[in-house]
């Protein structure tokens, strides 16, 4: 009644195997493209601070002035 199907583990050889076929699939970016996007994100990170750190101290101040 209660048969408990196992699951034999594959060998490591074919799983090193499949990492280095997904590896060799991957389009990684050239430099001039990651270096566009690395300072898309460091602006983009920067605009973030400087927006979150304003509405923290308007609302530091709001709440200041309330109590």
């Amino acid at each position: 009644m209660g048969e408990v199907a196992t699951a034999e583990k594959p060998p490591k050889k074919n799983w090193i195997k499949g990492i280095k076929s997904e590896f060799k699939k991957i389009i990684w970016p050239d430099k001039a493209s990651l270096g566009k996007q690395t300072i898309a994100v460091v602006i983009i990170s920067i605009i973030l601070c400087a927006l979150i750190a304003g509405l923290d101290a308007v609302i530091q101040f709001g709440l200041g002035f309330l109590f």
